[in-house]
């Protein structure tokens, strides 16, 4: 048996789950997410719990139980607190501003980098170089933070460019130069 699979999922005042046929839909104060459930496992729902159960014993409804309680769990947590992803603009000149859902980044190239953020995400920059970017749907807002983060990956010898805020980044020594000799 699944160990995290097995594991209710409490579901707190104010969110609404309904099913439409193998639809899953869950709205809260965040927003409303979906999911298409397969038929391999079952989402039993009591007043104030969630419990999904495997159909029988064979390979993919064994990969399925886990995976589909860890995303259902995320999906009630996202309507109801949210996620967020921070990044760090690190270099001399580089600065991220917004307007409305377009993020306008200055990132040492010749032209500003524009970025629509999608629906549902929104992103906030404090002191031109922390950018937030949050959002109900998880695996969105890691999407949009990486999409980001490629616009200009940090760089190992000064570090500049976009990083998560709790990421570390490893740094190499320069050329050291001649030493000595004719």
């Amino acid at each position: 048996m699944s160990r995290i699979g097995k594991l209710a999922i409490a579901v707190p005042a104010g969110v609404k789950i309904a099913f439409e046929g193998n639809l899953m839909k869950v709205s809260g104060p965040q927003g409303v997410l979906e999911l298409p459930l397969r038929s391999e496992v079952k989402v039993e729902m009591t007043d104030t719990q969630i419990q999904v159960t495997r159909v029988d014993d064979t390979r993919i409804p064994k990969a399925l139980h886990g995976l589909t309680r860890t995303l259902i769990a995320n999906m009630v947590k996202g309507v109801t607190e949210g996620f967020q992803k921070k990044l760090d603009i690190v270099g001399v000149g580089y600065k991220a501003d917004v307007q409305g859902n377009l993020l306008n980044l200055a990132l040492g190239y010749s032209h500003p980098v524009k970025y629509e953020l999608p629906q549902g995400i929104s992103a906030t920059v404090e002191k031109q170089t922390s950018i937030t970017v949050k959002g109900a749907d998880k695996q969105l807002v890691g999407k949009v933070a990486a999409d980001i983060r490629a616009f200009r990956k940090p760089e190992p010898y000064k570090g500049k460019g976009i990083k998560y805020s709790d990421e570390v980044i490893r740094r190499k020594a320069g050329k050291a130069g001649k030493a000595g000799g004719k």
